[in-house]
């Protein structure tokens, strides 16, 4: 069974007007969200065999903090500019290009494309991922490349303000 946790970066630092939207990293309520989902996943005992990742900062920044929580040699983080402001096409295409050896995948990228691409594949309504969200499916074919319309099924959806500790 493949299975796919679709997770939006954590919150970013829009106080330097000079930069791009491209290299803006994460704030401090990012820096603490980031590093508190992957001990939500870790606890879970929930470990990737792959993480894509859109190259903007805070999407590494985000990937990074994750990784180091659940385990995952973050220098192996792949990064995809195709990732980076992502409609539901170009990510399908970039899940369906995955070799099928790997069986749980985290998949870390940006709004509006990454809440489209969840209600997508999975028929189920998904008001708005925020940040630091994650949303979790298990593939109804056992194979990367039939990621599509309805082609998963909804297992959960958590983000850090539904948990009291946060």
């Amino acid at each position: 069974m493949k299975t796919l946790y679709i997770i939006r970066h954590a919150k970013s630092d829009w106080s330097n007007p000079l930069l791009s939207d491209f290299d803006r990293p994460l704030n401090k309520r990012g820096e603490k969200s980031a590093p508190f989902m992957g001990n939500v996943l870790a606890k879970a005992h929930i470990h990737p065999d792959l993480i894509l990742s859109s190259p903007a900062v805070r999407a590494q920044m985000t990937a990074i903090e994750i990784a180091i929580k659940v385990g995952y040699d973050s220098d192996s983080i792949v990064y995809n500019e195709r990732l980076y402001a992502a409609d539901c096409t170009a990510i399908e295409r970039v899940l369906q290009s995955i070799s099928s050896n790997h069986k749980t995948v985290f998949l870390i990228g940006h709004n509006p494309g990454l809440t489209e691409f969840a209600q997508y594949i999975s028929g189920h309504s998904i008001e708005n991922i925020p940040t630091c969200g994650i949303v979790c499916m298990t593939l109804k074919e056992d194979d990367w490349n039939s990621i599509g319309k309805n082609s998963t099924q909804f297992i959960s959806f958590d983000y850090p303000k539904k948990h009291k500790e946060y």
